[in-house]
């Protein structure tokens, strides 16, 4: 009998440890921090949204509100991609905005990449002409909200540019005005330029 009620003991006061954790479990899984949700990114973009390539972009030190725009493009299904259109619906506004935070924090990593030094020249001249005024700092500033390009990744930058020619992806009124005169100009020459360019930059 005695050993009865010490039973009952020990499976009252275990179920009540349980029942006790089971809010703190719950609220824990409800409110995830920042540097939780960036680490569900690090497969694809690399720890703390450094890429090692390379078709995936860098998203270390983007700006907040161009990671907010292009998450919130993803969702909607106004920005194509492989598999973002279906990830990016998985995440609550607050979430993105948290990561948004965390990532426009991170140091953008640049790593060496293959480029041609001539075209690599011809490109910075386009971009000076070109591209400048929204991609300032040879496209190393996050501060237009129109992304990073130098340093990123070639493969990502052609599809991205083959994207926006196929008008899969719609480009700013700005940017599509460039573009048309430069490839009027330049020719398709002129965007392999650019992008050996960008993935020429330290």
């Amino acid at each position: 009998m005695k050993n009865r009620h010490l039973w009952l003991y020990f499976l009252f006061m275990s179920g009540s440890v349980l029942i006790g954790t089971v809010p703190i479990l719950l609220q824990a899984a409800e409110t995830p921090t920042a540097s939780m949700l960036a680490n569900s990114c690090a497969g694809c973009h690399g720890t703390n949204g450094s890429s090692v390539g390379p078709a995936s972009p860098t998203i270390a030190g983007i700006s907040n509100d161009y990671f907010i725009e292009t998450m919130q493009a993803y969702k909607k299904g106004t920005r194509p991609a492989t598999i973002m259109t279906r990830i990016a619906k998985g995440y609550t506004d607050e979430e993105i905005k948290l990561m948004a935070g965390f990532f426009s924090k991170q140091k953008f990593i640049r790593y060496e990449q293959n480029f041609d030094p001539a075209k690599a020249r011809a490109g910075k001249k386009l971009h000076k002409k070109y591209c400048d005024k929204c991609h300032e700092d040879a496209g190393r500033s996050a501060e237009d909200d129109a992304g990073i390009l130098a340093g990123q990744w070639a493969p990502y930058l052609r599809y991205s540019m083959d994207d926006f020619n196929s008008g899969n992806r719609e480009m700013e009124k700005k940017m599509k005005k460039k573009m048309d005169i430069l490839k009027k100009k330049e020719g398709d020459e002129g965007v392999e330029q650019l992008i050996h360019f960008y993935s020429s930059q330290k």
